[in-house]
């Protein structure tokens, strides 16, 4: 009986092939026909079923906040279920090449067919311990594994595919080589397959993720866009879909032959004609696409206006719509730095910026100030969103660069946010008002302390920038309860003990003078009409002129 091939090289590359045979035959599907090919895939139509990630605990590390949930196809979760063993002891020799791993040294793991979706399974579950076992070392190991399916069917839902997809790094470790020829890649493709769910849109609940090497007689392309895979493995289908002879249809193709094909030669061709057929760029690499994977031949493109302007489209709005951190981070920087001139022109009435912003009126500089963090807010809030849908052992740490960037956000625009929230009269910002990405900043800057990674320390104008600038962001948030606190005591209010608001007034003014032996208050907190000179006069009044204390003492001086 044919079982799973497991292959090892131990010389430059090491291969790892999952490969199930399919053998056509009469048997019910289950997930130990599959394993042993006693029937045909084209079965496998009746088994699309997914199964949720709350019945795979080996793959719980793909949640995060934004994606919670995901699922994947049923046969192939059993499928990795049973072969658990023998895929644990895989590993287990995988890891032991891990420490020869040279620059050039790759870990190709590949599969065919529903072997294929095992050995993407497998790449994840030894992607996620690689990331466990040494987050605290460069993820080279990770860089250089690739996992390399044959027709293998689509795998998950959008869950699945953005728990992948949503990590470059894990996302670029996968590469699937469909042919216009085998059907199991399109499997799970609405238009063929009737039992297909239709869910969210027209090819069912199924998404690709990973880069895809689409082939035919023609040539192939290679596509990263899971929008486009998705139509072009529909457009692929219909070539196939009218053939009758069911044992035809299924046959198992030969991936050898575009293998071979893209080993020896790389050819481009169809540029001569498509001169005098169009001078858009973008159509023109649509066309050689599809021309490429059999879908259509230049000279009869016009039977497919259609999908060429549809998949236009498509490409045009994403983007469109396309969030790009890095250029984005640039306009942000401008923002920055007009919230920081803003800060020192406040300096000059004695106010502050926290107090200035706190009593803003209608003058140009408070209406631009306002724009400026709303611009901000929205950048650093989509920024986390996007690290929070990563999956979640690989840390939540942003790079040196985005971590300083989001720590000097977050000391900077965090008491503003804190001054729209008193000024409404509200109370317990720390509880009710504060945002989401603002505690995830602080935690990943925490992260980060532990593991000895400091946020662009290199840079001495940011450390400037820096040291003007409040540690903790939500200072102003105690100042204001503290603030509360005084005049609850002054007003008599009963709600409270007068010892136990006392007590919480001494811990406020243990905590600032810890803040101030660490240099990690701005000076900007003691000028004459700020909120926490307001604070201090009030306190000072309550506590008596006998009272002493370290800070007493430092503002005495």
């Amino acid at each position: 009986m044919p079982s799973l091939g497991v292959l090892l090289l131990l010389h430059q590359p090491v291969l790892v092939s999952l490969a199930p045979d399919r053998r056509l035959g009469s048997k019910s599907p289950d997930a130990e026909g599959v394993l042993n090919g006693e029937y045909p895939p084209g079965d496998l139509l009746k088994e699309e079923e997914l199964v949720p990630s709350t019945s795979l605990p080996q793959f719980q590390f793909l949640c995060s906040k934004s994606s919670s949930s995901f699922s994947i196809h049923k046969a192939a979760a059993t499928l990795f279920g049973r072969l658990h063993d023998q895929l644990v002891n895989l590993k287990t020799q995988v890891e032991q090449f891990e420490g020869q791993f040279k620059d050039r040294t790759r870990l190709i793991i590949t599969g065919h067919s529903l072997g294929g979706s095992v050995a993407s399974l497998f790449t994840l579950w030894l992607l996620d311990n690689i990331s466990q076992r040494d987050k605290d070392k460069d993820k080279s190991v990770i860089k250089h594994t690739l996992c390399v399916t044959f027709g293998a069917p689509l795998l998950g839902d959008k869950g699945f595919q953005e728990a992948i997809s949503c990590s470059s790094l894990w996302n670029s470790c996968f590469l699937h080589v469909a042919a216009n020829q085998d059907l199991v890649p399109r499997l799970f493709i609405s238009p063929h397959n009737p039992n297909a769910m239709d869910i969210d849109s027209q090819t069912g609940p199924y998404r690709p993720f990973g880069t895809f090497l689409l082939c035919s007689a023609s040539g192939c392309t290679c596509v990263e866009d899971p929008d486009a895979v998705s139509e072009l493995l529909e457009a692929m289908g219909l070539e196939t879909a009218g053939i009758q002879n069911p044992n035809e249809a299924w046959q198992i193709f030969d991936y050898g032959k575009p293998v071979k094909c893209l080993m020896s030669i790389v050819n481009i061709k169809g540029l001569a004609q498509l001169g005098e057929l169009t001078v858009d760029t973008l159509r023109a690499g649509i066309i050689l696409q599809l021309e490429a994977i059999g879908v259509i031949s230049i000279q009869q493109n016009s039977g497919n206006r259609e999908l060429i302007a549809k998949m236009e489209k498509d490409c045009l709005l994403k983007k469109k719509k396309a969030f790009d951190p890095s250029k984005k981070l640039n306009d942000m920087k401008i923002y920055m730095v007009n919230l920081e001139w803003y800060k020192k022109t406040c300096a000059s009435d004695e106010r502050g910026y926290y107090d200035s912003y706190k009593s803003k009126g209608s003058s140009q500089k408070d209406i631009k100030v306002v724009e400026f963090k709303k611009r901000l807010n929205k950048y650093w809030e989509k920024m986390v969103a996007e690290a929070e849908r990563k999956p979640q052992t690989e840390g939540a740490a942003f790079m040196t660069r985005w971590l300083y960037g989001g720590t000097n956000y977050r000391r900077m625009v965090e008491p503003l946010d804190i001054a729209d929230y008193y000024s409404k009269g509200c109370r317990d910002y720390k509880t009710n008002g504060r945002s989401q990405h603002f505690i995830r900043l602080e935690q990943w800057l925490e992260e980060a302390k532990k593991q000895n990674v400091s946020p662009s320390s290199t840079d001495s104008k940011k450390q400037k920038v820096s040291a003007l600038l409040t540690e903790d962001s939500c200072f102003w948030a105690d100042v204001e309860e503290a603030l509360i606190l005084c005049k609850s005591l002054k007003d008599g209010d009963q709600r409270k003990s007068r010892e136990s608001t006392i007590k919480n007034l001494i811990k406020f003014e243990e905590d600032v003078m810890k803040q101030i032996e660490n240099y990690a208050v701005s000076p900007e907190i003691f000028l004459e009409k700020s909120s926490f000179m307001q604070w201090w006069r009030e306190y000072k009044e309550i506590m008596g002129t006998t009272y002493s204390s370290q800070l007493t003492r430092f503002m005495e001086k």
